[in-house]
């Protein structure tokens, strides 16, 4: 494939890119190198009318690095464990009630890991005939627009990460977070990171993981958190991605948070397969 055939096109008015003329099952280096360039500037990537399988989903993400297991022990695909489904259906087609308001608030995936992932993907295969989208928040331009004074303070600011245990993981879940295979504990993380690439400054302070800051107490370190979440969140720093069958979508792990926006019927099928990837 020829690059010149490739080209972007925004679909929402700040965050949300469609990357035309590429089939993600047959791809070469150069697409590849096109893509990771674009992706570094455009961090919620679209590919409309793809057919993958999982195991084209896997191989998609060790391009950009490790793709790992996720958490939730229930939906690691049988044959691709580092693939997961992302469904409001159980097996037996009963409704998942889990399935219908997980990560339905904001965050940023996995950031109570030691380690941080660089991206993450869906690929749409059963979608409701209306809504039930996906949302983004901008964080590097939610931080420029912060005002001086809130920059200074969150300089020197590092905040603490759980499993969900932030205010908005406690108001989602409460005490049922999922099944794990093992206890995850706080991790420790700068309010503001630079991302790897462009250098951008990163507001990283996201509800559903973030519990706390160093030195805070709990009920001045909640507000804060909330806080900064609403301001990010504004419309001006957002993308909703309404969903066709064949859509991967790919996002910036770093640069976003997101939820799902848990607005459609949970009577209609949502059915998508996701990755994580981590770096090599």
């Amino acid at each position: 494939m020829t690059t010149a055939a490739l080209a972007l096109r925004p679909l929402g008015e700040h965050l949300g890119t469609e990357a035309l003329g590429v089939d993600l099952s047959r791809l070469d280096d150069d697409t590849f190198a096109w893509i990771a360039k674009s992706f570094a500037e455009h961090p919620v990537l679209v590919f409309r009318d793809q057919h993958l399988s999982a195991k084209d989903i896997a191989s998609f993400g060790r391009r950009f690095g490790i793709p790992r297991k996720h958490a939730l022990v229930k939906y690691r695909h049988p044959d691709y464990p580092e693939v997961s489904w992302l469904t409001n259906v159980e097996a037996d087609g009963r409704i998942d009630w889990y399935g219908v308001k997980r990560a339905t608030e904001w965050h940023t995936d996995s950031t109570y890991e030691k380690e941080l992932p660089v991206l993450a993907m869906l690929h749409a295969l059963e979608v409701p005939s209306k809504k039930g989208g996906t949302m983004f928040a901008d964080m590097r331009a939610a931080y420029d627009a912060l005002p001086a004074a809130m920059k200074d303070r969150l300089a020197g600011l590092v905040g603490l990460h759980g499993r969900s245990s932030g205010p908005a993981g406690e108001r989602l879940y409460g005490a049922d977070k999922g099944e794990t295979e093992r206890h995850y504990g706080e991790v420790p993380r700068p309010a503001v990171i630079n991302h790897p690439v462009t250098k951008r400054p990163i507001l990283f302070v996201n509800p559903m993981h973030t519990h706390g800051f160093q030195g805070m107490a709990r009920d001045e370190a909640w507000p804060l958190i909330e806080e900064l979440a609403t301001f990010a969140t504004q419309e001006r720093f957002t993308y909703y991605h309404s969903w066709r069958p064949g859509d991967q979508l790919m996002w910036d792990e770093r640069a976003t948070m997101h939820r799902g926006a848990g607005d459609a019927d949970p009577q209609e099928r949502r059915v998508m397969m996701r990755t994580i990837v981590y770096p090599n």
